[in-house]
């Protein structure tokens, strides 16, 4: 069966687990572990993404992420890619160090996110790292610590989730470390991992005695959520879908579109991609890309290639093209 895409938003939370591969560690010293966090904290300040909770265990990690307008599959692809470069290095190994693809769940916020900090926090706990709750601020690969004030995490947002808990810091704290403690017998939570509805009314008894009452929901691995949420957000992911499908089908492709942008910004097609840089040229490419990856689904490294940048640079580019484009309410044909 093919597998399938994953979904992402600007603003969406993200709960992201990745393994090593045959489930071998990824991390075996502490410069292991502080590499990863070094590169961790230059993404997530770049990229503006919020990290709400995080775990790293020998041979897996979690994070919780909520994204600003650089995808979340941007950022995980820099963070793997470049921390199993070094790994491989170091160690004098080769080959791939990450069992498959991560794995990404969309999550709805309101409902999950205070669930997930919680189940995120108490991993070293269910993997044997720390054997006491009173343990678990000193493991220093966690973000529980941070949030109770052991240590210091730039790239964490530990003052959002104490503010889920009280305007008053001691108190945010003290009740923080009440829900946290009181979900240890919790143990393994499949709801959390990848569930979906199914899972999160409890397996297929629960959606049995949902449609019993009338209550029909829909369930899909890459959303954690209610029925109203999973809904809206696959609705969305369809609508992009049909779109790329229209243009595709009507004969739109790169060509076409290089053509458009220089029509509407008043270029020619090749001073659209000539590596020169002035204002309207910025304008242009940055229209094309967002174009390009939203309507045509062209691949980031393709633009890097035509438009000879990095993919970093295309990344705001396509923010920028998206702020140009819904300002001026620009339309594609």
């Amino acid at each position: 069966m093919p597998r399938k895409s994953r979904i992402d938003a600007p603003n969406a939370l993200h709960h992201i687990m990745v393994r090593g591969i045959d489930r071998k560690d990824i991390f075996d010293d502490k410069k292991d572990y502080s590499t990863f966090m070094d590169r961790l904290s230059d993404l997530l300040i770049e990229t503006k993404t919020s990290c709400y909770a995080w775990a790293l265990i020998p041979n897996h990690f979690h994070l919780l992420l909520k994204t600003g307008n650089v995808p979340i599959s941007v950022l995980m692809k820099r963070l793997l890619t470049g921390y199993a470069i070094n790994f491989n290095r170091r160690h004098n190994r080769c080959g791939h160090l990450f069992q498959n693809r991560y794995k990404s769940i969309l999550c709805q916020e309101d409902a999950y996110l205070l669930e997930l900090v919680r189940y995120i926090h108490l991993n070293p706990i269910r993997a044997g790292l720390v054997k006491e709750y009173k343990e678990l601020s000193g493991y220093s690969y966690c973000g529980h610590g941070a949030i109770m004030g052991r240590r210091q995490i730039k790239w964490q947002d530990t003052e959002y989730v104490l503010g889920l808990f009280g305007k008053i810091e001691s108190g945010a704290r003290a009740e923080y470390s009440r829900f946290v403690r009181s979900g240890i017998g919790q143990g393994s939570r499949p709801d959390l991992t990848g569930g979906g509805l199914l899972r999160s009314h409890g397996g297929w008894t629960g959606v049995k005695l949902l449609r019993e009452t009338g209550n029909y929901q829909k369930g899909d691995e890459r959303i954690l959520g209610d029925g109203q949420f999973v809904n809206e957000v696959l609705k969305k992911a369809q609508e992009g879908f049909k779109e790329k499908y229209r243009l595709k089908a009507k004969g739109y492709n790169l060509n076409r579109l290089i053509k458009r942008v220089a029509e509407i910004t008043q270029l020619t097609p090749d001073q659209v991609t000539d590596g020169l840089r002035d204002a309207k040229r910025t304008k242009a490419r940055s229209i094309l890309c967002y174009w390009a990856t939203e309507k045509l689904g062209t691949t980031q490294s393709q633009l890097a290639q035509l438009l000879n940048r990095t993919q970093t640079a295309i990344v705001y580019a396509v923010r920028r093209g998206r702020e140009i484009v819904e300002s001026n309410s620009y339309l594609i044909e």
